[in-house]
């Protein structure tokens, strides 16, 4: 699945619309949303030849998206070498009262987070994965820095925005070390935030996931038996991701994950519908209801389960972790599967967005 997206900077008050605050940006907005890399890529490469970016802001959010763009189409090498014309982030070229003329009373850094965010994660997308865990290192320390200042200026809005991108690079962070299997690092790293009150419920289930992943099956109970506490009590501290929606099928999701590890499919089945009858658009639960209908040896509904998602809601459901199920299932399923795996190739060209990886359907 797509990584997600860091917490973007919000317009302020004294914006009335995202073309106030760079130029032609609703439109690169809605290009991005749809996936549409390929045009985000043209339409800054005519904006810088025809000079139309005038404010150094103006250059620094185009650059956000080209990079954002090439990226996406996994073009990294490209990608970090647009990033590499940037000097040091910290620079006085990058900040608001270097010009008074244009940015009257305004003072700190113009860089957007998603271009440090960005800038991060590029190295492990380019094989140097040391490089890229110690700029990620220095981001969490930076971002811990930021809260503190506006802590201490009594900034509540500004803390919880900060706060929101510690939670998401510590997320990204716990993933690779994850895919590293450094269970150890993960832990600490968890352990370190809930003892400091950071009561996330995603954190607190990733830290149920893990324990898992260590065998300690009574711990990731106790884990996720605190994540439905903290639902039943209202604690959502306001720095996590989640609707209301979104918190009780998380809790849905962690205890169908206990019964997946003992083999109780049923019973995670019944957890995961209940979450797709919240919320229809859960690609997780639908795509976990699957798997489990598939070890109960039921293919038939399995693979209807995944392709009325696909026709449903194709804009959240078509990601490559589904595709690749689905086309497993055919292939269980059907003798003719290359030919079923075509027909859905040819409906993915029509709707996928640039960066869809359309080697998974495996033809």
């Amino acid at each position: 699945m797509d990584e997600p997206s860091p917490p973007a900077d919000p317009p302020t008050n004294q914006f009335g619309s995202l073309n106030d605050v760079a130029h032609e940006l609703a439109s690169l907005e809605d290009l991005a949303s749809r996936g549409s890399w390929r045009s985000i890529l043209d339409k800054v490469s005519r904006a810088r030849s025809l000079n139309l970016l005038s404010n150094p802001h103006d250059h620094l959010i185009y650059l956000t998206y080209n990079v954002l763009a090439l990226s996406k189409l996994r073009r990294f090498a490209d990608a970090s070498t647009d990033l590499d014309t940037l000097d040091d982030f910290n620079s006085h070229y990058y900040k608001y009262e270097t010009y008074p003329q244009l940015y009257p009373n305004r003072s700190g850094s113009m860089l957007p987070f998603s271009l440090r965010f960005i800038h991060a994660q590029l190295p492990i997308k380019l094989g140097n994965r040391q490089e890229g865990l110690d700029r990620f290192y220095r981001l969490l320390n930076f971002i811990r820095q930021k809260i503190k200042e506006k802590e201490s200026n009594n900034l509540h809005d500004s803390v919880k925005i900060w706060k929101r991108r510690e939670n998401f690079v510590l997320n990204c962070l716990i993933g690779h070390h994850l895919g590293d299997k450094e269970f150890i690092l993960c832990l600490d790293l968890i352990k370190d935030m809930i003892n400091r009150d950071y009561l996330d419920p995603l954190l607190v289930s990733k830290l149920g996931y893990i324990q898992m992943q260590i065998g300690d099956i009574e711990g990731a109970k106790g884990s996720f038996n605190h994540v439905e506490t903290m639902l039943n009590e209202g604690k959502n501290d306001g720095y996590s991701f989640l609707s209301e929606v979104q918190f009780r099928n998380l809790v849905n999701r962690n205890k169908a994950l206990v019964y997946v590890v003992g083999k109780d499919y049923v019973s995670a089945v019944r957890e995961y519908e209940e979450c797709i009858e919240r919320d229809h658009t859960d690609v997780v639960a639908i795509n976990n209801k699957a798997l489990c209908l598939m070890y109960l040896r039921d293919l038939s509904d399995s693979i209807k389960v995944l392709e009325n998602a696909l026709e449903r809601v194709p804009t959240r459901a078509l990601n490559e972790t589904l595709v690749v199920n689905l086309c497993s299932m055919y292939e269980l399923a059907y003798v003719n599967h290359s030919e079923i795996k075509r027909t859905l190739n040819n409906w993915v060209v029509h709707v996928a967005p640039d960066d869809f990886d359309a080697s998974c359907i495996r033809v």
